[in-house]
């Protein structure tokens, strides 16, 4: 095992730049993910750390070794893809044992080990069968424990659960979670999908545009995301933005207002100044008569534990016509047209430039 370092590392494709100036390190036996819209850039830093991109400009270290130049098959990483790329022809134990057999181990280990790792994934079932055979799931089992029994330094995972359904998805997320505390083995993680990095990850890296946006715990990510793209990719529904103008003591959004809550008083907000407002749906509760916000409902979305409502703001001016997203209780029985009193659980609110996109409310707590 070892930890992955990249310093600077710049990747550009016929005048494209991939990414820019990236700059993480992976201690060694962490599990980290980095996550970001379709075309961030995040398999291309996986690639580079795998040795199948080249980087254009900077340094990656595995362990203390400078790796930049090493070909990817001494770069001692195991990779497991989205595809799985099994080989069709072979069994579920020839794939398993593949690996090893390139690496010349002896035909004793090699059985001792696949069948261990067949054991740990629940796969010694089918170990004769060939990849047609099996499920995708079991495909993507047997995919991983491939890259498992050769027992590398470094574990990278590009996407590999996208292609199996949302309850078998589950199932090996939590597989693969407890793969990871039991061998240790350094991992990076790449994935669109917010529930992976957050139940996966000891740290996630959000990527956009090729730029790194923030490095942070998941919990920390979450609660306290630098910048609007980060507090709106993180979260399912998204935050919640609202246009407003701060004017002294509140922000106005057209004929509705907003308490300016206390600990923004150190901000130096300019009065007339234009703020987008962020507040998570679990984050905003209904009124009787205390309130912060009037909406409308337009959608309700019943889903099991709780109910998802969108909904719009109200007034003679509405701010841009506003949708709004709560989560409600599901013995709350809201329906499409009605009008409901919100208050905002201020403490949670954020407050970003709209020029810039900086959470202002993280530097004010920093």
């Amino acid at each position: 095992m070892a930890r992955v370092y990249l310093e600077h590392v710049t990747r550009r494709f016929s005048g494209f730049t991939a990414v820019e100036d990236i700059t993480f390190e992976v201690p060694d036996g962490q599990f980290w993910v980095v996550i970001g819209p379709s075309g961030c850039g995040k398999s291309t830093v996986l690639r580079s750390i795998a040795g199948l991109d080249s980087v254009t400009e900077g340094n990656l270290y595995i362990g203390d070794r400078r790796v930049n130049d090493v070909p990817a098959r001494q770069r001692d990483v195991a990779m497991v893809f989205q595809n799985y790329a099994l080989y069709p022809h072979l069994t579920v134990a020839e794939n398993l044992a593949f690996g090893l057999r390139m690496r010349q181990v002896d035909s004793k280990s090699i059985r001792a080990r696949v069948e261990t790792v067949a054991q740990s994934l629940d796969i010694i079932h089918l170990l004769d069968r060939q990849p047609r055979q099996l499920s995708g799931g079991q495909q993507q089992r047997v995919a991983l424990g491939r890259a498992i029994a050769r027992q590398p330094q470094v574990f990278l995972l590009d996407e590999p659960l996208s292609n199996l359904d949302a309850q078998l998805r589950d199932e090996t997320r939590a597989e693969l979670k407890q793969l990871h505390q039991r061998l240790g083995i350094t991992s990076i993680y790449v994935t669109h999908d917010q529930v992976e990095a957050m139940t996966l990850a000891d740290q996630i890296v959000v990527l956009n545009q090729g730029r790194i946006q923030q490095i942070a715990a998941p919990q920390e990510i979450y609660a306290q995301p630098v910048n609007q793209m980060v507090a709106t990719f993180l979260g399912s529904p998204p935050m919640n933005i609202l246009q407003a103008t701060f004017e002294g003591s509140t922000f106005h959004l057209d004929d509705q207002v907003i308490p300016c809550p206390a600990r923004f008083r150190n901000l130096m907000l300019v009065k007339g100044q234009p703020f987008n407002l962020g507040i998570r749906p679990e984050h905003i509760q209904i009124a009787s008569s205390a309130l912060h916000l009037k909406v409308e409902v337009r959608l309700v979305e019943p889903l099991g534990r709780e109910i998802l409502v969108r909904s719009v703001l109200l007034g003679e001016n509405p701010a841009n016509g506003a949708m709004l997203s709560l989560q409600m209780l599901p013995t709350s029985r809201p329906r499409v047209g009605d009008c409901l009193l919100l208050q905002l659980d201020l403490e949670h609110l954020c407050i970003f430039d709209p020029m810039t996109g900086k959470n202002l409310s993280v530097m004010e707590s920093l």
